[in-house]
């Protein structure tokens, strides 16, 4: 007798996530992740990367770390077998490359043994990614024609090492030490035992290409010392041979603008994903805390937008004052089946650069942008354009009345349709409140005055005094730096643009 039923096998995706930046993920690896149900990644991964998948995310981490739960090497294979035995696509996320010091390549026979598809995505490896970040050029026709990865760190249940410590004291070439932080002054005195010359020069590199990368420069006989006193915390590489010497040459990453600085960037989160990779690009930690979240409106203000939407021929101007205006604008276009053809011949005007670009995603152009992205600005150029005209502010549920307080007194006719609902975060996340309290967060950028307001709020719920606070503000505009010194908070810098990328720019030249 036959079954109706078949058994649908899932598949495993190993996949490299590179070193740390999370820019450094293959597009394939972006898709696998896309498409992933279920993801189990290293304590290692950035986990900036788990935007790119909708799956359910787990952490799997093979050594205590913070509070992370161990889950042994056998655990994970299981888990990978039986995940993919339901159907389901499951994506290995691991550090740097799958089959480099990943242990890719266990998870690989356990898959194949247990009849499972699975297919392996390249990553950038650690060393490669020191390499670049870090400054060393592990192979120059002028200086090494090899190099050696080794582990530093061996199977702890095996009695004797596998590593021919005199072969690698006379390798012609660069040698990388993977994990060896632990047992640095070992590896150095080792070498030199087995006849390595002990001013070659050397080198540890930690957290490589996070805004949290360190290098310690000496040679064989010095780096244990230099490296003893300066807190170094793994993932880690040790890097031995005249490559070194070039280090001031070719470093880049820790000449970028914002090397090493952490961000709050406190826009809600969907909204986050442009500056947060803009942050990355300038060197530096976002850190992703949004203080507002945008919503729907009620059903009082979906029936009055499903009316409005039908009569927009009505009005001469059109104005947007921020990004979600427009994209929820026109998703109620589009939910009503109408298109830009409904705008007639009305003028529209932008409150700044983010706000024109969004229009212009929908095949729409501004008719005016002030010079000064703020409502004041924006009114000032319409007042002359709008007496006797019927106007339309596309808006969120809570803004300032500027608007409509400057545009009817010259004669404009103002009508208003909220099309979304800004709703306030209730509290601080717990790691946001220890960064706070530790002063492990550099920076936090405030980019309205509700969301200044709403932070100081915040910061009295945490029990954190505004005068006490170490992390430094930016502002987006005067307004918002008007709100945040009303709240008791210190203003350090402020965007002489009104963008985030306008914050940025503040912050960075605070450091200069």
């Amino acid at each position: 007798m036959s079954s109706d039923f078949t058994t649908v096998i899932g598949k495993v995706f190993l996949v490299g996530a590179g070193p740390g930046d999370p820019g450094l993920i293959t597009v394939r690896g972006a898709e696998c992740l896309a498409q992933a149900d279920l993801v189990l990644y290293d304590g290692l991964v950035n986990p900036i990367l788990l935007r790119l998948t909708k799956g359910i995310c787990e952490r799997t981490a093979r050594t205590r770390r913070d509070d992370a739960v161990i889950v042994t090497q056998a655990e994970i294979n299981g888990r990978l077998i039986s995940e993919a035995q339901a159907g389901r696509t499951v994506v290995r996320l691991k550090g740097g490359d799958p089959y480099i010091f990943g242990r890719g390549g266990e998870e690989a026979v356990a898959l194949h043994e247990a009849g499972i598809p699975f297919e392996v995505i390249p990553g950038v490896t650690a060393a490669t990614g020191a390499g670049e970040y870090a400054g060393f050029s592990f192979t120059h026709r002028e200086i090494s024609s090899a190099v050696a990865f080794v582990t530093g760190h061996e199977d702890p249940s095996r009695q004797e090492s596998r590593l021919d410590y005199q072969a690698l004291a006379a390798f012609p070439g660069t040698l990388v030490f993977y994990m060896g932080l632990s047992r640095l002054r070992e590896i150095c005195e080792t070498l030199q035992g087995a006849g390595m010359q002990k001013s070659v020069p050397a080198a540890v590199v930690c957290q490589v290409s996070l805004p949290s990368q360190r290098v310690v420069e000496g040679t064989l006989e010095t780096l244990p010392t230099l490296a003893a006193g300066q807190n170094l915390k793994p993932p880690s590489l040790i890097v031995i041979g005249e490559c070194v010497r070039l280090r001031a040459q070719l470093s880049w990453f820790e000449n970028l603008p914002l090397f090493g600085v952490s961000i709050g960037v406190t826009r809600p989160e969907e909204q986050a994903e442009d500056v947060a990779q803009q942050i990355v690009r300038m060197g530096g930690e976002p850190v992703l805390m949004p203080l507002i979240e945008v919503g729907p409106v009620d059903q009082h203000h979906q029936t009055e937008i499903a009316r409005v939407v039908r009569q927009l021929d009505r009005f001469q101007w059109l104005v947007f004052t921020s990004v979600n205006g427009v994209a929820e604008f026109f998703r109620h276009l589009h939910d009503a089946k109408l298109d830009t053809r409904c705008l007639g011949k009305a003028q529209i005007a932008a409150i700044g650069p983010s706000t024109a670009e969004k229009l212009r995603a929908f095949g729409v152009i501004a008719d005016v942008v002030p010079s000064e992205y703020r409502a004041e600005a924006l009114a000032k150029s319409l007042q002359s354009r709008v007496r006797g005209k019927t106007m339309l502010w596309v808006r969120g549920s809570r803004g300032r009345d500027v608007l409509p307080q400057m545009l009817t007194d010259v004669g404009a006719l103002f009508a208003q349709l909220v099309v979304y609902e800004n709703r306030d975060i209730d509290k601080l996340t717990p790691e946001i409140e220890r960064r706070l309290k530790a002063g492990t967060l550099d920076w936090i950028g405030l980019s309205s005055p509700s969301i200044a307001r709403r932070f100081a709020q915040l910061l009295k719920t945490s029990g954190i005094a505004a005068t006490e606070l170490q992390t430094r503000i930016a502002t987006i505009s005067p307004v918002t730096s008007a709100a945040a010194a009303e709240s008791g908070l210190i203003v350090s810098a402020e965007a002489t643009v009104s963008t985030w990328n306008g914050i940025l720019h503040a912050i960075e030249r605070s450091r200069s």
